[in-house]
């Protein structure tokens, strides 16, 4: 236990300059970008004259030289502020908790939806290889490997709006709660939500679970060809017990893997989705900043992902040695 807290303490430490650079980087790239929020915000607007535009520069501190204005950020997102959007006039961490819980309702529940099917069907086509079940899964497989996530929204909104046609209101178009959210009781809300992400869940899942049940797949073909394997069902073993016991264990590894991947997705990787269907999360708020040039904004978003990349490999790390005992922890 000491060893372990000793690990993750030392790669805790080792993301300070990793986010550091990422932050030099990423305000940089920031800045090339021809104008910056005023200019392009202001200068087409003919009743705003430029000394207005030069105050109002001067007030957000953008006539400043841009390794000023980055040790300015960096001084104040050290001491937890994340500065003041420039679009909304609103604090970035207030906005942040604003659309923080929607998005991570989104990216939990098409977490879970992805891994709780990709895994056991991964694992069924593996041992049922070259079976019509297998046949039949591998074709749809590769089916929604070639769709976008996006694409695949806006065919299921059409699809949704056709049936509300003759079902009207049947399924949620946009949102994630309905209009008479506040006059259901806690059960009926909770189902309310749960039909709401019904739509933006199988978006993004379906494409997820292609991917991941064809690695799994790969994953325990493998371990099924392995000199152990071998040896347990040379040595009697139920088959059963030689898949889940001995097979599945070590295949989950390089899923594990994976892991650090989705943790960060979960507040990052819905941006687009989240704009198609009208999803009030961070994703949909952070493209926006980025367009607009809303630096502090888009900063915050950024930092924040690259944040959550750094602890989801972490955590994939730390599971990896609690998961197979050969693996040692070394920062």
């Amino acid at each position: 236990m000491a060893r372990m807290f000793r690990y993750i303490l030392q790669r805790l430490l080792q993301m300070l300059p990793k986010l550091l650079l990422i932050s030099v980087i990423t305000f940089g790239i920031s800045k090339l970008a021809p104008g910056d929020y005023v200019s392009n915000k202001m200068m087409n607007n003919p009743t705003v004259s430029q000394e207005a535009i030069d105050r109002e520069r001067a007030r957000l501190g953008l006539d400043k030289p841009i390794p000023i204005q980055y040790l300015k950020w960096a001084q104040n997102f050290a001491t937890g502020d994340l500065g003041e959007s420039y679009d909304y006039r609103e604090k970035v961490s207030t906005l942040i908790k604003m659309k923080l819980q929607a998005t991570l309702v989104l990216g939990v529940a098409a977490f879970l939806f992805t891994w709780l099917i990709a895994l056991p069907l991964g694992i069924l086509m593996a041992v049922r290889q070259y079976s019509w079940f297998e046949k039949v899964f591998s074709s749809i497989t590769f089916f929604f490997l070639g769709v976008p996530d996006f694409f695949l929204a806006i065919l299921l909104l059409m699809g949704a709006a056709w049936w509300n046609q003759s079902h009207p209101g049947f399924f949620p178009i946009g949102g994630m709660t309905s209009p008479d959210y506040a006059l259901m009781n806690p059960v009926q809300q909770a189902v309310d939500h749960l039909w709401h992400l019904l739509i933006p869940v199988l978006a993004v899942g379906i494409g997820s679970i292609a991917i991941l049940q064809r690695r799994m797949r790969g994953n325990l073909l493998d371990v099924l060809g392995e000199e152990y394997v071998r040896t347990a069902r040379a040595k009697g073993l139920p088959e059963r017990t030689v898949i889940y016991r001995h097979a599945v264990r070590n295949a989950l590894n390089p899923m594990i893997t994976l892991l650090g991947f989705e943790f960060a997705s979960l507040l990052s990787g819905f941006a687009i989705i989240e704009n198609i269907i009208s999803w009030p999360g961070l994703g949909q708020m952070m493209l926006d900043a980025l367009l607009k040039q809303d630096v502090n904004l888009a900063m915050a978003g950024v930092m924040t992902g690259a944040l959550m990349l750094l602890l989801g490999n972490l955590l994939a790390d730390v599971l990896l040695a609690l998961s197979d005992p050969r693996i040692k922890l070394e920062a």
